[in-house]
Order: structure tokens, then sequence, then C-alpha cells
């Protein structure tokens, strides 16, 4: 317990779940990577595929859609798309009822993720549940920014080659690469990978030494001003997650 809450049960891989309200849902019972479909979206949107493949080498995925029939069919294609061994599927009870910001119910008349319980939520999660370690320091979008993988000329570039060094897909936006990399390991990562992409660039540089080359991190950030400070909260209110 703390201050009267219940702890976030930790979650070492992504859950999938279809909408920004269920992963609303979800972020005051877990504290993990949530990855939202965008619905039947998902079906024609190739990074959005790409980035849960990539996802689900590391540890597999969870996948946690609505019981209705549209539910269904985004379960069955995420399913459908990556190995058995990489997927666990959870299930909510088929309630009947709305959720409370709705006025009427939906088609199927059910209760999705968005309106089930905190109990059952727990319940559903609990046995995937890991002892809590050290989190790794995040990545933000000022660190892009800042890098020149982000708002510049050949933003887009630098981005791609960074997410193909770390195995990822190449076409990832922004807002992608950046919740892939806080997975995955955060900002040694991110740093550890930097500084090999720019040894790899220099004309007299061995494969060996840039391998070595990530535990020469760029230095701590320093503090940052006024000014870079305002645009880190710019980014943070812009940054609508994924």
């Amino acid at each position: 317990m703390n201050g009267g809450k219940e702890e976030k049960i930790k979650i070492d891989r992504p859950v999938i779940v279809e909408g920004v309200y269920d992963k609303c849902a979800l972020s005051s019972i877990i504290d993990a990577t949530v990855i939202t479909t965008g619905g039947f979206s998902v079906f024609n949107n190739r990074e959005k595929q790409a980035l849960i493949r990539a996802l689900a080498k590391e540890k597999g995925v969870i996948i946690l859609t609505d019981p209705d029939g549209g539910g269904k069919q985004i379960r069955s294609f995420i399913t459908g798309m990556l190995p058995k061994e990489q997927i666990v599927q959870l299930y909510i009870p088929r309630i009947e009822g709305k959720e409370k910001r709705k006025k009427t119910p939906s088609r199927s008349g059910v209760i999705g993720v968005e309106g089930t319980d905190a109990d059952t939520l727990r319940r559903i999660f609990a046995p995937f549940a890991v002892s809590a370690k050290a989190k790794s320091e995040p990545v933000k979008k000022s660190d892009l920014y800042f890098d020149g993988l982000s708002g510049g000329e050949g933003s887009s570039d630098k981005r791609r080659e960074l997410a193909e060094h770390l195995g990822l897909p190449g076409d990832m936006s922004a807002n992608a690469l950046l919740d892939a990399i806080n997975y995955l390991g955060g900002m040694s990562l991110y740093r550890d990978a930097l500084s090999e992409i720019r040894c790899n660039e220099q004309t007299d540089a061995t494969p060996e030494s840039c391998s070595s080359a990530g535990a020469e991190a760029r230095p701590e950030p320093q503090e940052h001003t006024t000014a870079e400070k305002a645009t880190d909260m710019s980014a943070k209110a812009a940054d609508t997650g994924i």
C-alpha cells in the first residue's frame, strides 16, 4: 500500500488494448507499456504492426480487448500477426452495461476494458506481476530534439538510422520510437546506440572499437535552461502516446 492507494502491478511486457480510454483505465492499475491499436485502424497501419512485432520479440505481449465482436476481430488480427509463444491472451468478463462517459450502451450492450472495475483488472493482471526493479531513466521528446532526431532538417533520416540500429522498423514516428526505446532500455540504451552510430561514422573506426563505444555514453545532461524546459513541457503536451 502507498498513501492509501494500492501499488501498480509491474508488468514486464507490453499490453495491447484497443483505444486511449482503455489505456487510461489501465494507467492506475499496471506499470507497463500499453499500446493502443486505434480500433480497427491497426488492420491497415503498417507502422503499428511492425512496432508490435518488434516489441513482441523481447518478452512477448499481452492482448486485452473488449468482449464484443469488434474486440474479437482485433484480438484475432493481432494473434495472427505473432507466433503463439509470444502471446498471452487476457479476457475481461462479459457484463451488460455502459461506460460512465457514454450516454447510451455500445451496440453490443456490454462493458469494455475502460468500464471494467479496478478489482477485476487487478485480478486479471496479478498472475503476470513481476518484482519491482529500479526503472531506467526515460528518454524524453526533448532528448530527441536536442540530438537532432526530431523537429529539424534530416531528423527523420537520423531516426531511421537509430531505429534500424536497434532492430526496430525504420519508418517509425518520433512518438513510436520513443515508446519503443523506453520499453527496451531507456536512456542507457539510447546513449549507447547514439555513441555506436557516431563511432561507425568515423572512417578509421573498427567494429570492435564501436561495439565498446556505448560504454562512453554522452555526458549526463546539464540542467536545462528555462527555454529548454519550456520546449520539454511543450513536447510532453504534444505527446499523445501510441
